[in-house]
């Protein structure tokens, strides 16, 4: 993780008193630390809302390494430090946040936190966070995503990619009777098959219990109905495809999942089986450069390459499965020889 030029938060009592000044308040941590603590902030019904948070990626080739961002127009309190120190406490790896203080330009801190953040067009879909509603377009639709939901609002390249290459899918006549986005996050990628194929059973999953409650108030937010009939989306806890309902639920005539490269290598299998035959996957969270021990781990696993797209340095693959193909398990870093001849 890069060292940046700043020094750990001093107890607040020793901060000069500048009011009106604008201040920001930064943790470094894995993807997985910084996502609980964003979930936090959202069930703190006590959160001071004069502090906004937002969570990112430290660079695009790194995408387990986050940071956490919390935006004050006032000089942090040791109650502010507290507070924000707080939401790491149930983080699953057990990380210890390291606070960094720094004093900002007097700009207006509520746009500068949400500048990257403006509302994306991917395909037919738009999705902004509630801090920047749309007026309606024939022919798209709007998700309302809130920002503190982190990965999969839409923002990132690889969740834009994705809702570019459903439109794609469904532009193209592919019919989705039965579907499953994995490793759900958000719920934004389940929602926008649910729209392309309404009359479709959805079923969504996430290693995360705590996406259950995100997933369920983004579906409320964006009038997506629950339940298990068709036109309807399912809520599943689970790791891959190990869950009795997501099983039961198969075979998948569309299975997406926008997770990293190595969880998509170990999976392969078990995506090939759940699939299908002339089934599709759509898979993302790879980099550019992994794209090739991924395509080959699909290849092994009875998958043929069908389109494929390229937003940032993310590709994003939409797979088919073969009639009539053999299923073969693959290991990260253990297909370079696979990978060149494919």
């Amino acid at each position: 993780m890069p060292k940046k030029a700043k020094t750990p938060a001093p107890a607040a009592e020793t901060l000069s008193d500048d009011a009106g000044q604008n201040w920001k308040v930064m943790v470094y941590a894995p993807r997985v630390a910084t996502e609980a603590a964003l979930i936090a902030h959202e069930d703190a019904w006590d959160w001071d809302h004069e502090i906004v948070l937002s969570g990112c990626e430290v660079a695009k080739d790194q995408p387990e390494d986050w940071q956490l961002e919390a935006w004050l127009p006032r000089q942090p309190t040791d109650d502010d430090l507290s507070a924000i120190r707080a939401l790491f406490d149930d983080a699953p790896d057990g990380h210890v946040p390291e606070l960094i203080v720094e004093r900002l330009p007097d700009v207006d801190w509520i746009t500068l936190s949400q500048e990257g953040l403006k509302p994306i067009h991917a395909g037919v879909f738009r999705v902004h966070t509630p801090e920047h509603p749309l007026p309606p377009q024939d022919g798209l639709r709007d998700f309302c995503i809130p920002a503190s939901c982190a990965f999969g609002t839409g923002h990132h390249e690889t969740t834009a990619g994705c809702l570019t290459m459903l439109s794609r899918m469904r532009a193209e006549g592919l019919a989705v009777r039965n579907l499953a986005d994995i490793g759900t996050g958000t719920g934004l990628l389940g929602f926008a098959g649910l729209h392309l194929w309404p009359y479709a059973h959805a079923t969504a999953s996430d290693i995360d219990a705590a996406c259950v409650k995100v997933v369920l108030d983004n579906a409320r937010e964006n009038d997506m109905p629950i339940g298990a009939d068709r036109g309807e989306m399912t809520m599943v806890v689970a790791d891959g495809m190990a869950d009795p309902l997501l099983q039961a639920r198969g075979p998948y005539d569309l299975l997406i999942a926008n997770i990293l490269a190595g969880p998509l290598i170990e999976l392969a299998p078990d995506f090939a089986r759940a699939i299908a035959p002339g089934g599709s996957l759509l898979l993302a969270g790879l980099l550019e450069t992994q794209e090739a021990q991924v395509r080959a781990a699909y290849a092994r696993a009875g998958m043929r390459i069908a389109r494929r797209l390229v937003n940032g340095d993310w590709s994003i693959l939409w797979l088919r499965k073969r009639r009539h193909a053999g299923i073969r398990a693959s290991r990260p870093r253990a297909l370079e020889e696979w990978s060149r001849r494919w």
